[in-house]
């Protein structure tokens, strides 16, 4: 399977993952746990992303995408739609002083009517972003992001995108001042980056300084959204009124496809204009509405809530007494919610973590642009027994981490 995926499909993620020791090819998956093609158990702490808020095909999202096939298809975008309307509205009602709802079929096509939206609503065409951020690998949205992902198509360093240091809202403003930028957007805690938290009123003062100099404020919502900070958007618990807000990822269920930009009226406004300015036939596909709806129902599920609480404070508590045994290596702890990234005390510090985990069950990315950094990502739903075995594991792997990253070894 390896050496057809290297010929067939990418030769470079392929050749990575193998020199990384993790040569992972998915099988059975069921919850929060995956089986590779060899029959190895890995807990799955990756989550693509929080794709798997709960777990790999969940009952009822499988339940809801089955009886849905009996009645719908993707549709037809050029057409109003039950499901797609019913997505829409139900997506409004969490964050009522925004408008409409456009429908992509990932985060980087989100973060794309994003950016269109505000160039069209401001009449200017300056893009701010902050160094080192993600907001996908398409066109407008790989311009915002770091040059590990631009460069090799030349698109980085493009006109019309700037870029400041994240908490640093006196270089955000000094980009604002030129009065010719459309949209500041951001990641409420930016993943790729490693989750580094934000100042304290950095976003609410980053939102004022846009407000004062008639930019508009995007959040980035693909990863934090969805209750992983303990709140249906990341935004929100900053206090937060953003222009516009994208989500994808978890939206979907893990089963279907879909991302949303969810904006003002204002920032929708070419909609009134030209309905067709934008157009993506994948997009809202009709039985991904469904699956979407029915992620949004179980998020405001009183014991979902209520475990969501239980898991953050589990891995408060459970992580800091690990930290504390592994000082020297292990020195730090981001977190909001279920949000999480683990901090090491190496340049490539959480590439040997991540392949030590591997090792012992439990799979865990590193950070792409800072691989001192652990993703930790836990599911919405993960039980006490499971939480309590990815810690003994955790505490298990880490010897295993320090023995690749002595003097003369190579980590991948």
């Amino acid at each position: 399977m390896l050496e057809k995926a290297s010929k067939y499909w990418n030769p470079g993620r392929t050749r990575f993952w193998r020199d990384a020791g993790t040569p992972l090819v998915l099988d059975r998956r069921e919850g929060y746990i995956l089986h590779d093609m060899s029959g190895k158990r890995l807990i799955d702490l990756h989550l693509n992303g929080g794709t798997y808020n709960f777990g790999h095909r969940h009952p009822e999202l499988v339940e809801t995408l089955k009886s849905g096939l009996d009645h719908f298809d993707m549709g037809n975008h050029w057409f109003p739609s039950v499901a797609r309307t019913a997505l829409a509205e139900s997506l409004i009602r969490t964050a009522p002083h925004l408008q409409y709802v456009a429908y992509g079929t990932s985060g980087a096509e989100a973060v794309e009517i994003a950016l269109k939206s505000a160039r069209h609503a401001t009449k200017r065409r300056k893009i701010v972003s902050i160094i080192k951020g993600y907001h996908g690998h398409s066109g407008l949205s790989v311009a915002t992001g770091d040059e590990r992902f631009s460069r090799l198509f030349l698109s980085d360093q493009p006109q019309d995108f700037a870029q400041v240091p994240f908490n640093d809202p006196e270089a955000l403003e000094k980009v604002l001042r030129g009065g010719d930028v459309a949209a500041f957007i951001i990641e409420t805690i930016p993943a790729t980056y490693g989750f580094p938290l934000p100042h304290d009123g950095y976003l609410a003062e980053c939102q004022a300084l846009c407000r004062k100099y008639g930019a508009m404020f995007i959040a980035d919502e693909v990863q934090t959204g969805l209750m992983r900070t303990g709140v249906m958007w990341g935004w929100q618990s900053y206090g937060l009124r953003p222009d516009m807000f994208v989500t994808a990822k978890g939206l979907g269920g893990g089963l279907y496809p879909i991302g949303a930009c969810v904006m003002t009226a204002r920032a929708g406004a070419w909609m009134e204009e030209d309905g067709a300015a934008h157009i993506s036939t994948g997009g809202g596909a009709e039985i991904g509405c469904l699956v979407a709806f029915k992620v949004l129902e179980m998020l405001r599920r009183p014991e979902v809530i209520s475990n969501i609480q239980f898991v953050s404070e589990f891995f408060t508590q459970a992580l800091t007494e690990v930290m504390r045994r592994h000082s020297d290596f292990f020195v730090g702890i981001r977190q909001r919610g279920v949000v999480l990234g683990l901090e090491f005390d190496h340049p490539e510090g959480a590439l040997a973590v991540s392949r030590a985990l591997y090792e012992n069950g439990v799979w865990a990315i590193f950070s792409s642009l800072d691989k001192r950094v652990l993703q930790f990502k836990p599911g919405l739903l993960k039980d006490v027994d499971l939480c309590q075995e990815i810690v003994d594991r955790f505490d298990a792997a880490m010897p295993r981490a320090r023995h690749y990253l002595k003097p003369g070894r190579r980590v991948a």
